[in-house]
């Protein structure tokens, strides 16, 4: 599983909807509270170069707002990153066998 961080404070709605999300998804994350510890601001301004929460971190990657990643998930490219379904190869859907290709010649 990969490591989620998400940089949330107490009386935020997306912040809310992002963990709600992930909580479907069966997901587990580390949550930092901004509006607890101040000092974490500076980290999550060094890491996300954003000043809104939350900002959601899948391992390395910086995937942005809750919004940034519910359109990951409308696209199908959530699941991959937290090891769901195998990552699809380009073209992988577009194959599919008709009998022409099965017929022997």
């Amino acid at each position: 599983m990969p490591e989620i961080t998400l940089y949330t404070t107490a009386m935020c709605p997306y912040c809310v909807r992002a963990k709600m999300l992930l909580q479907r998804k069966g997901m587990s994350w580390e949550e930092k509270r901004i509006d607890m510890d101040h000092s974490l601001v500076t980290e999550m301004l060094q890491r996300s170069n954003r000043r809104t929460v939350p900002q959601i971190f899948i391992d390395d990657y910086h995937v942005g707002g809750y919004d940034d990643m519910a359109e990951m998930d409308a696209m199908g490219r959530l699941d991959p990153m937290l090891g769901l379904v195998p990552p699809t190869l380009p073209g992988d859907a577009a194959h599919t066998i008709d009998a022409s290709e099965d017929a022997p010649t």
